[in-house]
């Protein structure tokens, strides 16, 4: 103690401690220096993440997002990335956003959950789903399941019309078969209910467009449908042919058939 005493009294001891103080400054300024500049790189770090393209609605599944292109990967400073969020596009796999995410909005894991069983979520654009009761024979009971593709078929009895719209053939109706609709996933098959088993039923969802469920929808209230079972691989379309008892029996040609029912095409 008394030697510090001394030391800082005399003026050569003064100018030592002054030095050593000055180096300690210089030391500590250093190291801040260096520190920032490490920290400014870390943050100036380019980093990539999943920028929502469009706004993306609650509900949206993950595989919808990526399919139809709704978010697109952009280079940022690691500054700037939010907490959680996604760099990489499989991340979106078997995820659905809870909430709505805007336009420019960085994709982040608090705005997904882990996707349900709503089939609206896997839904898209023009895509539905729509339910028919139908009979085990005409839904394929326990053949169809969850899946696998089907062709749509419906069946009336119609009556001709001539061209000013009035009814033919004494206003007599025959029935008449077409497919209305090809290549239909099945997505889910309900419940059957009833008592005699000749007359369960079982509600058939199936995924389609707008246009085609507006069909399926009138074909079931006002006629009969029947699914078809495509393969599972290699099947290939045919045409929308009608079948009645004129092209079944007597070899008539379908648009013979059509025209006389008072079709134009």
């Amino acid at each position: 103690m008394e030697f510090a005493q001394k030391l800082i009294s005399s003026r050569r001891g003064s100018l030592y401690v002054s030095l050593v103080a000055a180096v300690l400054a210089g030391v500590v300024i250093i190291a801040y220096v260096n520190g920032y500049r490490k920290n400014l790189k870390a943050t100036s770090t380019p980093v990539t993440v999943l920028v929502a393209r469009h706004t993306i609605e609650k509900g949206t599944a993950g595989s919808v997002i990526a399919a139809k292109g709704l978010f697109t990967v952009t280079t940022i400073r690691e500054s700037q990335l939010r907490e959680g969020a996604f760099s990489d596009p499989s991340s979106l796999s078997g995820e659905v956003a809870t909430k709505p995410i805007y336009k420019g909005a960085q994709l982040t894991a608090a705005d997904f959950s882990a996707s349900s069983d709503s089939l609206a979520s896997t839904l898209s654009d023009r895509q539905r789903i729509i339910a028919i009761p139908l009979d085990g024979a005409h839904g394929l009971s326990g053949q169809v399941q969850e899946g696998d593709h089907v062709d749509v078929y419906a069946g009336f009895n119609v009556i001709g019309v001539s061209p000013n719209g009035t009814p033919t053939d004494g206003g007599q109706s025959r029935p008449v078969l077409r497919l209305i609709v090809q290549d239909v996933e099945v997505v889910r098959i309900g419940t059957s209910a009833g008592v005699a088993s000749s007359s369960r039923t079982s509600d058939v969802s199936l995924r389609v467009n707008d246009v085609d469920a507006a069909k399926i929808a009138f074909a079931s209230d006002n006629g009969k449908v029947w699914l078809s079972l495509r393969p599972a691989a290699g099947a290939k379309p045919s045409g929308s042919r009608i079948v009645s008892p004129e092209t079944l029996l007597l070899g008539v040609p379908p648009v013979v058939v059509l025209h006389a029912l008072g079709g134009r095409r």
